[in-house]
């Protein structure tokens, strides 16, 4: 990749709003390809740890970029809003969109605030790109809203740039995307657009470029279309348990299908984190404001197979340990929604182990990053160090969240540790023949109980993140 952008005019200079998980990793990436760049947050502690050289999330990779982009100069942090409006060119607003606190809908009140403090400070021609995920026709209204207060009126134009990173891939998402989509109003934003991701647009990168209400749907559909395809073969797994069928057996038939595909039909406990859930309760949400909420009714279904499958490991964990779970001690491996993540944000890990406490067991949390937010957000459960420690004396082992750790552990060596070797593979991430042929009792859901290993499609895109050079 092109170290700077090559062009007969000045580099663009490259704003970014917003120094979260999304706007943390765009700034460093924009710096790394060459740009000035400014992060801005209203978060003091965000803003000091970044210009100290520290993420204030787990990414893997993420850090040795904030060490290289720094040290080139080419990236600084602040949380003056009149130093970004007087330095940027292109702003990029990558604020959160939470689901809001009385309703199914998108809480837009950041990204509000974000272009409002921009357009009321800009005074010169530039460029707005929002890049967080927001209902159709938030960028027509902000559009309208900023040009009706900025100084500059139209000239002062915006675009919609929808970001479709993966966390613990962060950075090769952002450096390597599979897609740009430029939403756009006029030639001269596209050709702003393509001026600050020229180096990723110079690797033969697909550009879609569309209208904002088509930029703004493709984010939510995409979404949606893989939050379905997971919580169906999750369905399919409610079928095999009431019939005796095998959903492993299934899904990889199913995943031969070129039509289908491998690539997220893989049975287990669901998806979580801060974006598949809020983000189709906010589509379906929107969709119904429009009178078109029949068109994706499902996505209901699909959010609540997603949720049943927490309450159904539950039941696997209940009836593995005979039916009652007061006393039981439980060891749950994972807190994160995903390995290579310290995200908890609605995490079936952590809501599997909220729902045994409950029931009166005995649980012993551990995650290898995710340790403190969960407690944060469950205080009452009990957080242990290590793998060791959290299986030492456990009458279950729960796997919740896969990560490498807890995939490649030894069955002897945590046989050793555990009161009864009974294990529910809640990500279907383990060898079952391994297990059962070194005394485990191994469940895993819509599986018989007597199940053996089957090799699930796997694509190396899906594997632990490569870290860019």
């Amino acid at each position: 990749m092109s170290s700077s952008p090559e062009n007969h005019e000045p580099a663009p200079r490259v704003t970014v709003i917003g120094t979260g998980y999304l706007g943390a990793t765009h700034a460093v990436c924009m710096a790394i390809m060459g740009f000035d760049v400014l992060g801005v947050d209203v978060d003091q502690r965000k803003i000091d740890m970044l210009t100290a050289g520290k993420v204030p999330f787990f990414e893997p990779g993420l850090p040795e970029k904030l060490e290289e982009a720094l040290a080139s100069g080419r990236l600084r942090f602040s949380t003056d809003f009149d130093e970004a409006a007087a330095f940027g060119d292109v702003h990029f607003i990558c604020v959160g969109t939470p689901q809001a606190a009385d309703s199914a809908a998108a809480d837009l009140r950041y990204v509000e605030s974000a272009f409002t403090a921009l357009a009321t400070r800009i005074d010169r021609k530039a460029l707005l790109v929002g890049k967080s995920t927001v209902p159709i026709g938030t960028a027509a209204r902000i559009t309208e809203m900023v040009q009706s207060i900025s100084p500059l009126g139209a000239e002062l134009e915006l675009a919609w740039n929808p970001e479709f990173l993966r966390e613990g891939f962060a950075v090769q998402d952002t450096l390597y995307p599979d897609r740009l989509v430029f939403g756009v109003e006029s030639a001269w934003a596209e050709q702003q657009l393509r001026t600050v991701f020229k180096p990723i647009l110079d690797l033969d990168t697909p550009v879609i470029v569309a209208d904002l209400a088509t930029s703004e749907l493709v984010k939510v559909a995409a979404n949606s279309f893989l939050a379905t395809k997971i919580s169906f073969i999750n369905a399919m797994a409610e079928i095999c348990e009431a019939t005796g069928a095998d959903v492993n057996h299934l899904a990889k038939a199913l995943s031969l299908d070129d039509r289908i595909g491998g690539r997220f039909l893989k049975p287990g406990l669901g998806f979580g984190g801060g974006c598949l859930p809020k983000d189709i309760r906010a589509f379906k949400y929107r969709a119904e404001e429009l009178g078109v909420g029949q068109a994706v009714s499902f996505l209901g279904e699909v959010d609540s197979i997603n949720n049943r499958r927490r309450v159904r490991t539950v039941d696997l964990i209940r009836e593995l340990a005979g039916g009652n779970l007061d006393g039981v001690r439980v060891a749950a491996l994972g807190a994160a929604f995903k390995p290579n993540s310290d995200d908890v944000r609605d995490a079936p890990a952590l809501d599997v182990a909220r729902l045994l406490y409950l029931e009166g067991a005995i649980v012993s949390v551990y995650d290898p990053e995710a340790n403190e937010n969960a407690h944060r957000r469950y205080p009452d459960l009990n957080y242990v160090g290590s793998m060791a420690e959290a299986v030492d004396q456990a009458d279950v082992v729960a796997l919740l969240t896969e990560w490498s750790e807890f995939r490649n552990a030894d069955p002897d060596a945590l046989g050793a540790l555990v009161n009864h070797r009974r294990i529910v593979d809640g990500r279907h991430a383990l060898d079952a023949n391994d297990y059962t042929s070194k005394g485990w009792q191994y469940r895993a859901l819509g599986r018989p109980a007597q199940a053996g290993t089957v090799a699930l499609a796997s694509d190396v895109r899906d594997e632990t993140p490569t870290l860019v050079g």
